[in-house]
């Protein structure tokens, strides 16, 4: 395919949990397709250091200080863009607890980011782009949690299910109006939110991931980043409702 497919000259996107991490790289990685990036996220400083990532490599970007569990701000946020082409909703926030700890308070906190954050973001792109005739593209950060259990995973696992499904079901109401919406579930990638504090768990944590993968190596943020911008761009115009997994092959489900 050209490379023209995916250029995003002309066209809008917002990131959110764009200070670090995969949202970094991916507001990067859009901008350096073209596109204006609206880079979202709860933390000011890092805000700051990804716009500017962005503008050091000549491309654009504004920043939007706020958190995505506040629906009513994240909507003022994304309307502030006139007319959005990509949502990239990234923001989310890491919880281990075994099944049998796990409290209300847990679920409701991991739910609250990881799936109404992204609800919030959904809608808040869906309607602007409805209102615009947008053609647009909403990306969706799930997690290859979704695809196998594991030890105190169940508050991130469960949200990121509730992320898959959002996924399909927006990809089916708002599919005749030319949106796609597409997720990605991403395997063990090195981002502050992995980041043990324990410098011998996160030897060991990776050491393992890194056997379990074919490929031989855990991922960079870089490496989900290219997935985003595949979706966001019109390398993906036939894809809606889709899960991609830049996992190193560590699952690979039918």
């Amino acid at each position: 395919m050209a490379v023209s497919a995916y250029d995003l000259t002309g066209r809008t996107a917002f990131v959110t949990g764009a200070a670090s991490g995969i949202g970094r790289a991916s507001a990067v990685l859009l901008a350096q397709a073209g596109a204006t990036v609206h880079c979202a996220d709860r933390d000011p400083r890092g805000l700051h250091e990804t716009a500017t990532l962005i503008k050091e490599s000549g491309g654009s970007a504004r920043t939007h200080t706020v958190d995505v569990t506040d629906r009513d701000a994240l909507r003022r946020a994304v309307d502030d863009c006139g007319r959005l082409d990509v949502m990239a909703a990234v923001a989310g926030i890491m919880h281990s607890s075994p099944v049998l700890e796990t409290t209300d308070e847990d679920l409701d906190r991991v739910l609250d980011v990881n799936f109404k954050g992204v609800l919030h973001a959904c809608q808040a792109a869906a309607r602007l782009m409805l209102a615009e005739h947008t053609r647009g593209s909403i990306v969706t950060m799930a997690s290859g949690a979704v695809d196998t259990g594991g030890p105190g995973l169940l508050c991130y696992g469960a949200s990121k299910a509730a992320v898959v499904q959002l996924t399909k079901t927006l990809a089916t109401e708002v599919g005749r109006h030319g949106i796609r919406v597409n997720a990605v579930a991403p395997g063990w990638i090195r981002t502050p939110m992995t980041d043990h504090h324990d410098d011998e768990a996160h030897a060991h944590t990776e050491a393992l991931m890194t056997r379990m993968a074919p490929l031989g190596r855990v991922g960079e943020p870089e490496d989900v980043a290219h997935t985003v911008l595949y979706l966001a761009s019109d390398a993906s115009a036939f894809m809606t409702g889709q899960i991609l997994r830049p996992n190193g092959g560590v699952a690979m489900p039918w």
